[in-house]
Parts: C-alpha cells; structure tokens; sequence
C-alpha cells in the first residue's frame, strides 16, 4: 500500500506541517512544567502562544517572562526557530545532516516554502540559509551580550541575549522583559542605543528573504547583477522604513512624548522597522496619534519579503500593485522593474493577495469588535498584527476571550503559511480549465 503522505502536494505538506508543530508546542506547554502557573496552562492559553511562536507573530495571552518557566521559554523559543526557518527547511536540514538524499519532490516543497523561482540549486539555497541564520543570531547574542549581562547577571544576561536574538531574527517579537513590567516589551531600552541598532538589524537581515541573501554573498556590492526581485526588495524595504522613520521623529517631537534628541531618533527607526513582522516596540503604542497607528497598521499589513522569516502580504506584492497602477496611468501595456517585464499572472496574484488579506482583516476585526465590544481601532490593529505576524499590540489580546483568541490564531496561522498556500492545498486535485468563455468588456473606475 502506498504511504498517503506521498500524494500530499507541497502546499498541503507545507500547511500540514506547521499545524504538526502547533499542537506539538501546545501539548509541551500544557506539561505542569511548562508554566508557573497551579497545575498546568489552560488549552487556549497553550495553544495562542505555540502558534504564535511558531506562526512568529509574537502576539501573547500570558507574559512569557512571568508565566512560562525556563522549560517554557525553550519550548517557544524552539517554535520560534521552526517557525521562521520554515517546517521544511528544518526538515531538510536534518536530512542533509543524515546524509539522507533530497529527491525531486522534496525538492518542489522546498521550492514553494521558501519562494524559490526554480528548483535547481535549492538545496544549496537552502543550506545557505541555515548556516546564514545561525551565524547571524550568534553574532547578535553576541553583540546584545554586554548591555544585557550588566543588567540582569551573567546567566540571565547569556540567556536573554540567545532568546532576543533568535526571536528579533525570526521576527516573532517575544521578549522576556516582563520581569521589570508585564507585557512591556523593550520599553524600558528606548535609550539603549546598541540593543536598538542590533535588533534593529536583525529584523531586517532576517526579513529580507533567502534569495536575497544570497545574490549578496554571491554579487557582493554589484547590485546591478541582482535578481529583480532582490533588487524591489532591497528598494521597497528601504522607502517602508525611511518615510515611516520621518514620519515617527516628528510625532515622537510632540508634548506628549518625554524624549531626548537621541531617544526620539532611535526610536522613529525603531518602530518604523519592527512593524516588518517583528513585534517589539520601545514606546508605548496606544499614545500614538491617528496618524501613526494607521501607518503602522499599513506597514504590518505589507510584513517582510518572500522567502524570509517574517509574514505578511510581503514587499513584493504591495511593489508589483504599485508598478501595475503606474503602467496603467502611464498607459503601458506591461508593469516592470529596472528593465523587465511582469507578468499578468504575478500581477493577478499580487491583487487576490491583497484582497485576500484585507478581507481577513476586516472580517476579523469587525468580529472581534462585535464580541468583545471593544473599540474598533484596537480590534483592527490587534488583526492586521496577527494577519500580519506581528506581535505588536494595544493591550488588547489577553482581555479577550476564547472566541476571539480562536479568531486570532486562525488569521496567525494564514498569514505565516499564507492564505494561497491554504487555497492550494484544498483545491489541489483540481486542474485548471483551459477552455476560454467569450470575451466581453465592462467599464472600471
């Protein structure tokens, strides 16, 4: 008889393998040793954080400082690595290490998990990507180690800069801060220039995507011989975080805001790269104006670049829906960038991606409002952080109950497999329809 899992298509591998590692972290965070809390963590509780650590949204209903136990914070810790390599990318690299050999499906599955545009050379892909990850989070353990050690001893110290630096990479958001306030997040570093800078550049090297990482190793500084998409990503990534940062020093400059010249520098760059799928913030959120909420939503929204540890619609996608409005306004047959040509199918993706995601928001948020009767504002910030795979927060998620928790980890887990990776994996045994219906036009706009 022939295994089942060999008729699973990549999509459907992909998904069922992140719900796999979601009800493992559960049950392990259910253990009496998991929590501190009498007996054992409840299921709701057990099940919102290892999908969120595994999903790398950072979105929480306990402190994990105050409420998990070391045992815990390993358990998530471990999720969040999973989860932001990938499922099958962990998978393969285990196999790599056994000397097991790759075949050519397992091949196609690592193809679509990590965004390649082809299957040759996505091994070697992803190897790179492994040993990129691990070098990258040492170095920023490393780095955060000093300022870290001084405040909390050598033992804490060693720890937090592990977990900080796993989780900024990854783009999860947890932190273990809630020692000095719960749910506080780095807050209490606004001032701290050097922990701002590291996390800052971890997020960004781990939500830039694999493919990108690797024109850099192999093109170094030659930025004209990099993909195209390597190219729209590095440019898109640096307008989302220039004009936000702008944007945030001066609303950071007002009367309610308490901040040093340097603060308010380090911290409009901060919160204009941790909305990118990370999760941390170093200032009270919900004292932000209209204004800045509404562009932080925008920003979490569109999330990090494909093939990277963050989630989102991605880069990519808000890029070619801003190429194909210009070619239309310039009345150009073709959307492009630096000199080629995008395809109608990539354009047509692009535009279900963005309905999709804004549909799910919506729909979340409004349904969080009318349960909880909570305002409309922080229902949508809470839902576009978990569609997105944020992690930020107004304080509004562990208030919430069981309904809306639900709610919440169905949207944390789309949005880090991706919706059209769920779609896939339900209509996979359909083929499409090569018959045409007659043509008729109908007048937009």
């Amino acid at each position: 008889m022939k295994n089942p899992l060999k008729r699973l298509s990549s999509f459907q591998t992909i998904m069922f393998g992140f719900i796999c590692v979601i009800l493992i972290g559960a049950l392990l965070l259910m253990l009496p040793f998991a929590s501190k809390s009498e007996g054992c963590a409840s299921f709701i509780d057990a099940l919102f954080t290892s999908t969120s650590a595994s999903c790398v949204t950072g979105l929480i209903t306990q402190d994990t400082a105050t409420y998990w136990t070391l045992f815990g914070q390993i358990v998530i810790l471990i999720l969040i690595q999973i989860g932001g390599l990938g499922v099958v990318t962990i998978t393969t690299a285990f196999a790599m290490i056994s000397g097991r050999k790759i075949g050519l499906m397992q091949r196609n599955t690592i193809q679509d998990s990590v965004s390649a545009p082809q299957v040759g050379g996505i091994v070697r892909l992803t190897s790179l990507a492994i040993r990129i990850t691990f070098t990258v989070e040492i170095i920023g353990a490393l780095l955060m180690a000093p300022s870290l050690c001084s405040e909390f001893g050598i033992v804490k110290g060693i720890w937090y800069s592990i977990f900080h630096s796993i989780s900024a990479f990854c783009n999860a958001g947890f932190d273990l801060m809630g020692t000095k306030e719960k749910f506080s997040s780095l807050t209490s570093f606004t001032g701290n220039v050097s922990i701002n800078i590291v996390i800052m550049l971890l997020i960004i090297i781990g939500g830039i995507g694999f493919l990108t990482w690797d024109d850099v190793r192999t093109h170094k500084f030659r930025i004209k011989k990099y993909r195209m998409q390597s190219k729209v990503i590095l440019v898109t990534s640096g307008i989302l975080i220039l004009f936000p940062t702008i944007y945030y020093f001066f609303e950071f400059g007002g009367e309610n805001w308490d901040m040093t010249m340097k603060e308010r520098i380090t911290s409009a760059f901060f919160q204009a790269v941790t909305p990118r799928t990370a999760g941390f913030n170093t200032v009270d959120l919900s004292m932000l104006k209209g204004g800045g909420t509404i562009i932080m939503i925008f920003l979490m929204l569109i999330g990090g670049s494909p093939g990277s540890t963050a989630g989102g619609m991605k880069t990519t996608t808000v890029a070619v829906l801003f190429s194909s409005a210009v070619s239309v306004f310039r009345q150009k047959k073709d959307a492009g960038f630096f000199g080629r040509r995008i395809s109608d199918e990539t354009v047509k993706n692009a535009a279900a991606i963005l309905i999709m995601y804004l549909m799910i928001f919506l729909s979340g948020a409004v349904a969080i409002s009318g349960i909880e009767g909570a305002p409309i504002r922080s229902c949508l910030f809470e839902t576009a952080s978990a569609i997105g795979t944020v992690g930020l927060s107004l304080g509004l998620t562990p208030s919430l109950g069981t309904a809306s928790h639900i709610i919440l980890i169905i949207m944390m887990f789309l949005g880090r497999v991706g919706g059209l990776t769920v779609i896939y994996a339900a209509i996979s045994g359909n083929h499409a329809n090569v018959s045409k219906l007659p043509l008729e036009k109908i007048t937009v706009g």
